[in-house]
């Protein structure tokens, strides 16, 4: 497993890292031991960067990755974790908090939950609008000094916001959306990173599924997240799916799968666009973990790339990437596209 330092501030990880929230919430129900097999045997393949959020089911996903962390050195990792989504009993969502003394607590809840004495890259889920960016991240800064926190990180958040948060506290990465079908950041967001000398973590490089070459017409979303995704309805998922056979003809050509071709595009942007990207695959087992893997291996030569942009054109996706009720929320999606 190559590595690669995040951004020109951050800490040195593998050139894939493994999001596990999919393995406690969103995605409908996981096997738990399944769920630690995959981990482990991603840190057995190299992956060192493991990402998860205090509110992944509630705490769960912070326990499920503390209890596969045990019997490991600590440093084999970097820990990513998101705070200050707030929810209630009922599992529905209530907003954000990040105000300084949350950041506060929080981090502490985690530090328990992960069975760890610090953090690798601590990030506000996404922007409180009552709170300015910078008391959030300045808080985060002292708990840097205090040793608690080793790099700041952003998830979800628009130019104008990166700028003003690196102008507290150097910021090691953005976490964002980027995938074939949802290249938003492409106009203003990735350059300003790239400007600023701050990483992108790209989540959703398969579009939750939809872009893996497994999901089909028929499927029974569960109720999950999906149910919900605009993407994933009606017209709009048919269009996205004939989007995928094109992909899949590609694919078929390279002797690959759909996963592998579309992952290995994400890859191919840092080069392209002269940025630190790092792909995060959110596999919740182990065959999937080896088929995103191997995309690892895929080398795309320019005219591959030219046909897969052909296939899958900028702005070709059918539906909005969240529902409006969670869009409008989203910092990232305030600013020019």
């Amino acid at each position: 497993m190559n590595t690669t330092q995040l951004g020109s501030q951050g800490p040195k990880v593998s050139v894939i890292g493994l999001g596990t929230m999919g393995m406690s919430d969103m995605y409908g129900p996981s096997d738990r031991s399944e769920s630690i097999a995959t981990i482990h045997a991603a840190m057995d393949l190299g992956v060192t960067l493991l990402d998860t959020g205090d509110f992944y089911g509630m705490g769960h996903n912070e326990m499920l990755v503390g209890e596969a962390l045990k019997g490991r050195k600590r440093e084999q990792v970097q820990i990513s974790v998101k705070f200050g989504a707030l929810r209630g009993p009922d599992r529905q969502w209530l907003g954000y908090d990040a105000r300084p003394a949350a950041v506060r607590s929080f981090l502490a809840y985690t530090l328990q939950r992960l069975g760890v004495d610090y953090i690798d890259i601590y990030r506000p889920a996404r922007l409180d609008p009552s709170v300015p960016i910078e008391d959030t991240v300045g808080a985060i800064g002292d708990l840097i000094k205090q040793g608690y926190v080793r790099h700041v990180g952003l998830s979800e958040v628009g130019a104008q916001t990166i700028r003003r948060a690196q102008a507290v506290h150097p910021i090691s990465d953005l976490q964002i959306e980027y995938s074939l079908i949802s290249r938003g950041i492409e106009t203003e967001i990735l350059p300003t990173c790239r400007e600023l000398g701050i990483g992108i973590t790209a989540y959703g490089v398969l579009s939750r599924g939809l872009i893996s070459g497994h999901w089909t017409r028929e499927r029974d979303n569960g109720g999950d997240f999906r149910a919900r995704a605009p993407r994933f309805q009606g017209a709009n998922l048919d269009a996205n799916l004939a989007l995928v056979e094109k992909l899949r003809a590609i694919a078929e050509r390279l002797g690959v799968s759909v996963a592998q071709v579309a992952i290995a595009w994400v890859n191919a942007q840092a080069a392209a666009r002269k940025a630190s990207i790092v792909p995060l695959i959110g596999a919740r087992r182990r065959d999937r973990l080896t088929e995103a893997l191997g995309a690892l291996k895929v080398s795309l030569s320019a005219e591959d790339l030219a046909e897969i942009e052909r296939a899958v054109p900028p702005d070709s996706a059918a539906g909005a990437r969240y529902p409006d009720a969670q869009l409008v929320h989203m910092d990232s999606e305030r600013q020019p596209k």
